[in-house]
């Protein structure tokens, strides 16, 4: 469970924009940013275990995107073996362990479990898989596989996130060699930068990527960007395939005038600051902030605000609540840390003083008949020294080749999750369809490795 938060100095309550660093005490924030789920204890682990009825064509596994063998693992956990239990989700996730941190079991696995319909109390499969697979990199250095005799075949996997981790280890293992290329200087992608610093703690998500690499055969590159210093033609030519997990680098925005004042920021990048940060007491935190968005990015940041020393931290989503894209966990999450949340209101402007945002105005909004979103007129204000907007992310195509199918400003792919090009393939974020879930991310790597293997085995 999230910390409280200590009580702040009221004393520097100034009637602009206040923002400053430091607004705990120091011994605060590690508290603060604590481990959302402890990681379970053997004894713990059994007994959860021994809860799961091993259900034959279970739900649960249905509702994994990996299609992981959920009674399976679990089974392994209760006869006292969570090495094979991590075995097991490893086999169809290598990313388990993140998963197990981030994935929204609550409307995935545990939503469907036997025990949830009946008793409203599900199997934790989530922290059961964290208990394995963390029990497993422990105790070993290296991946579970061993990497097939080298094919020759040349494959450069762009985006070394989720979906390219996942492709590149399972390309891997088939023997293929991997060249992975990242824009940033970490490896990782969205579990490195892009998630609440409470979900994953310990730099795990750099020992993760560590643990995938261990399976030799994929030369790590990162500060490589496509459309700067990489170009997909020049991948095409010199690989003899290519994977896109490129992501969505570019973030939608309000369309407001003030937007580029001081104060209006992007809620990813500012996650980001917090995941990279040495001391979080350097951050600058605004007394009251004002979050536009009503999906994970949104709740993520609204928290984190609150648990680095915000007065007042508001959600502003503009359709009921149940519409919302977080998952009623997240919205609780955010609610019981102290984040109010608004509905029915989108942004109508944005108030300016000495360059910098005082506060926004908020127009309500009504659904109509048709499920349309109308503005009622009526209009309220919040004081605001940060907005966030977290209102979604969108695919740079500038970087693209103009032969690449896109549609809905996303790449067009198949079931095998290859694109109109015969030779490139892509998955995650940057797709048509996907979802902004690092489970699904894994899954669309995995399919295309496959495809990919059997196209350069034919």
């Amino acid at each position: 469970m999230i910390a409280n938060l200590p009580e702040i100095d009221m004393t520097q309550t100034k009637a602009g924009p206040d923002i400053a660093a430091g607004r705990l005490h120091q011994d605060a924030y590690a508290e603060n940013f604590s481990d959302l789920h402890p990681l379970l204890e053997t004894h713990e682990a059994q007994v959860e275990a021994d809860r799961c009825y091993f259900c034959y064509d279970a739900p649960c596994m249905q509702a994994c995107p990996t299609s992981i063998d959920i009674p399976q693992f679990i089974r392994q956990i209760s006869t006292g073996n969570p090495d094979g239990s991590a075995k097991t989700i490893f086999e169809q996730n290598i990313l388990g362990g993140m998963c197990a941190r981030v994935c929204p079991t609550e409307t995935l696995c545990e939503q469907v479990c036997v025990r949830e319909v009946a008793e409203g109390k599900p199997v934790k499969i989530g922290q059961l898989q964290r208990y394995a697979t963390d029990h497993y990199m422990s105790g070993h250095d290296e991946t579970p596989f061993t990497r097939a005799a080298s094919t020759g075949k040349k494959v450069a996997v762009v985006g070394a996130g989720p979906a390219g981790l996942s492709c590149a280890h399972r390309l891997a293992v088939h023997g293929h060699d991997v060249t992975l290329f990242d824009a940033r200087d970490k490896a990782g992608g969205l579990n490195e930068y892009g998630i609440a610093s409470y979900k994953s703690v310990d730099n795990f998500a750099a020992r993760e990527v560590e643990f995938i690499l261990t399976i030799g055969g994929i030369d790590l590159n990162t500060g490589m960007r496509l459309g700067d210093n990489l170009d997909l033609a020049e991948l095409r030519a010199t690989h003899d395939a290519v994977f896109l997990a490129i992501g969505l680098g570019g973030v939608n925005a309000l369309g407001k005038d003030n937007e580029s004042r001081g104060g209006v920021l992007n809620a990813v990048d500012y996650i980001s600051d917090i995941r990279q940060a040495d001391d979080l007491g350097r951050l600058p935190v605004g007394r009251h902030v004002v979050v536009i968005g009503g999906g994970m990015t949104a709740v993520d940041i609204a928290v984190q605000k609150k648990l680095l020393g915000a007065e007042d931290v508001t959600i502003v989503y503009r359709r009921d609540q149940d519409r919302m894209n977080a998952s009623k966990f997240e919205q609780d999450l955010a609610q019981t840390s102290g984040v109010k949340i608004l509905t029915n209101a989108q942004p109508h402007a944005l108030s300016v003083e000495d360059g910098h945002i005082s506060s926004i105005e908020l127009e309500r909004t009504t659904t109509g008949e048709d499920g349309s979103l109308q503005g009622t007129g009526e209009i309220l204000s919040l004081r605001a020294d940060m907005v966030f907007k977290a209102v979604g992310q969108t695919l740079v195509q500038d970087d693209l080749d103009a032969s690449l199918s896109l549609e809905k400003g996303r790449i067009v792919v198949g079931a095998d999750r290859r694109t109109n090009l015969g030779d490139v393939w892509a998955g995650g974020d940057c797709v048509l369809g996907g979802e902004d879930l690092t489970v699904t991310a894994v899954e669309d790597g995995k399919v295309a490795a496959e495809s990919i293997n059997a196209a350069l085995s034919a």
